[in-house]
């Protein structure tokens, strides 16, 4: 049951982001400015605060990093107005007035926020919609996070828990499915960082998510490079940040999102064989997911479980572009075929 639970509020919680960024005013926008949020706060908090900072020791790169993990609800509500095309000025006002609050609260109230800011900028005259922006924005951002964090915190909480406890019952299970879910998320235009964060998740349920991501960093190169989806550039960038190849993943969904669900549940295999606990929320990306596990795990764990997503993942790239790719060849063979013997 705990693992049926976990399982499900995840799905849930992943097909609402999928139908906010589809069919809400400007959701893919607003969706991008979340991952956005993410990577100025929880990836600079993952590698400053736990890497440079625990790790190497370094004082002042320590603090920098905890401000910046403290800074997700103000980076949230800022970078989702102007994602979504308010001022720079109407986005830094919806900012600073949800100061404490976290990613989701912020991200709620820029998102609404937008749009007053958008009507008073096009119905006021040219300085004054700036003044009254800032006067009614302000409070406006402030009443929206703050009635909407004790909800949102309470809901999403219930999943994240659930979700943890789904992986100490049944941790290979979890593995797998964990996995392949995430690494498919961090391919999609939605962000495997945001909703990580969002979720809080930490231990070995973000170890498997950040390990996955990785893992499926040579799923994506693979399934690019031997079914002629890109060039070299392509290939090395969907390997770095999924999100900058969205075009191309959307185009060939089907085959990028099959191969890496195997991918990642491999990799996820590999952080539970490796023990691989995370206890930085957000960093369920490649780059992040491959500093930061070594902030928290012995350091020989940490490259286990990196080889075995490294070798997983190009066995998942291989095996599912072979496949497409005989299936391709088999219909074309029947394609040309069909002419003759019709004749």
């Amino acid at each position: 049951m705990e693992l049926l639970k976990g399982v499900s509020l995840l799905l849930v919680t992943l097909s609402l982001f999928s139908l906010f960024s589809a069919y809400m005013p400007k959701g893919r926008a607003a969706m991008g400015g979340l991952a956005s949020a993410a990577v100025a706060s929880f990836l600079v908090e993952a590698v400053h605060s736990y890497i440079t900072g625990d790790f190497m020791q370094i004082a002042f790169l320590k603090s920098t990093g905890l401000a910046a993990g403290s800074m997700g609800g103000p980076a949230a509500a800022m970078l989702v107005c102007m994602a979504m095309g308010a001022s720079p000025v109407m986005a830094a006002v919806a900012s600073v007035a949800v100061a404490g609050q976290g990613i989701l609260p912020g991200f709620i109230a820029g998102y609404f926020c937008y749009f007053v800011a958008n009507e008073l900028e096009q119905r006021l005259p040219e300085g004054v919609n700036t003044i009254a922006g800032a006067l009614l924005v302000a409070p406006l951002a402030y009443l929206i996070a703050s009635w909407s964090a004790p909800v949102v915190n309470e809901t999403l909480g219930i999943v994240g828990l659930a979700i943890s406890e789904a992986t100490k019952q049944s941790p290979i299970v979890m593995g797998i499915v964990l996995g392949g879910i995430i690494k498919v998320v961090c391919t999609s235009p939605l962000s495997s960082m945001a909703l990580t964060a969002i979720l809080g998740l930490t231990g070995l349920p973000m170890g498997i998510a950040a390990i996955a991501c990785v893992g499926g960093s040579f799923t994506n190169g693979i399934v690019l490079k031997r079914l002629n989806l890109g060039n070299n550039g392509n290939m090395i960038a969907i390997m770095l940040e999924p999100l900058t190849q969205a075009p191309i993943v959307t185009a060939n969904a089907l085959k990028f999102y099959s191969c890496n669900f195997f991918g990642g549940a491999i990799s996820g295999l590999g952080a539970v064989y490796f023990g691989i606990i995370n206890n930085a929320p957000g960093t369920a990306a490649p780059i992040p997911g491959l500093l930061a596990p070594f902030a928290f795990n012995d350091p020989m764990n940490v490259v286990g479980a990196l080889v075995v997503a490294a070798i997983g993942g190009t066995v998942a790239g291989f095996v599912g572009t072979e496949l497409y790719l005989r299936a391709a060849k088999k219909k074309q063979v029947e394609e040309v075929s069909a002419p003759l013997v019709h004749s």
